[in-house]
């Protein structure tokens, strides 16, 4: 006899209140601060002649996606640290769900988009301009976006469908797969399985062209005459490189397992990292690595 749960208490952070408060203010300051840089490198991108380029167009797409990837977490956390109110209803949670990982599958594909444009910046230089034209920028967008909502669509829809019975807490600060399907009193098996090989795909294809951008790029530096024209090669696409590193090393080890993350802390503090904090660091990865947008920043 057991009965369906129609709404969620996400355990979060329980701590003393010392301790939350703290807490409250860093995810405060790193929520500001967040917004505050992506929206700035999103403005400069836009108003600034010099940098109409594929790079900053893609760096803008992906500004603005770390805008909406930190506001599908952040703000409910952080009114739950003010009200002590940390129950979440069933739409809600799926719904947290949802765009949570269609922004993540997003940012997989879009940082696969980047490392092909990087290898045609440094392996067709000559070609460049002729194959990166606007029309394939804005279609490479579309396709990152559109790629991501539908395969997020199908992994939550799959999950949606399971029966809940309790107990209905969630020992994270966010709906995130592992925690939600941890609550599942029916098979799951199938859910399972569709999301372990959809995570599979998202994750690996992506990180499959990537690999392959950058071994054909570093062929093509190494090959080089000059030490500058290496230097260059390489500064193009440290950042890219750095962002990608830290991005997929805690996607892959929270979402490419078969099997149930069971709800240890540790999964917390991964999750913190990539969807709180990575969002923040991003930014600064790229302006502190680009004289070009440390050049204009310094102007403005």
């Amino acid at each position: 006899n057991q009965t369906a749960i129609n709404e969620f208490i996400l355990l979060g952070f329980s701590y003393g209140l010392q301790v939350q408060t703290l807490l409250y203010l860093l995810f405060l300051v790193t929520y500001t601060v967040t917004i505050t840089e992506n929206a700035i490198i999103i403005v400069v991108v836009k108003r600034n002649h010099h940098l109409q380029k594929p790079m900053y167009y893609f760096l803008g797409n992906l500004s603005f996606l770390e805008i909406w990837y930190v506001s599908v977490t952040l703000p409910r956390l952080l009114f739950g640290f003010w009200s002590q109110s940390m129950t979440i209803s069933f739409s809600s949670c799926m719904t947290q769900l949802y765009f949570f990982i269609s922004l993540m599958c997003t940012e997989c594909v879009l940082l696969a988009v980047m490392a092909y444009d990087c290898y045609l910046a440094v392996c067709h230089p000559l070609r460049y301009p002729a194959v990166m034209t606007h029309k394939l920028c804005f279609q490479l967008s579309v396709l990152s976006w559109a790629g991501g909502f539908s395969i997020s669509l199908v992994k939550v829809s799959f999950i949606s469908r399971l029966t809940f019975c309790g107990p209905q807490v969630i020992n994270h600060f966010f709906c995130d797969i592992s925690p939600v399907l941890n609550l599942s009193c029916t098979d799951m098996s199938l859910a399972g399985t569709v999301d372990f090989a959809l995570a599979l795909v998202i994750l690996l294809v992506p990180l499959l062209i990537i690999v392959f951008s950058y071994c054909c790029i570093l062929s093509t530096i190494l090959r080089m005459p000059s030490a500058q024209g290496r230097r260059k090669a390489l500064s193009t696409c440290t950042s890219h490189f750095t962002v990608v590193i830290i991005f997929f090393s805690a996607t892959l080890f929270m979402y490419a397992r078969p099997r149930r993350i069971h709800p240890f802390n540790l999964n917390k503090i991964v999750s913190v990292f990539y969807a709180v904090f990575t969002p923040a660091l991003n930014p600064l990865i790229y302006c502190l690595r680009n004289k070009e947008v440390k050049e204009i920043l310094r102007k403005i």
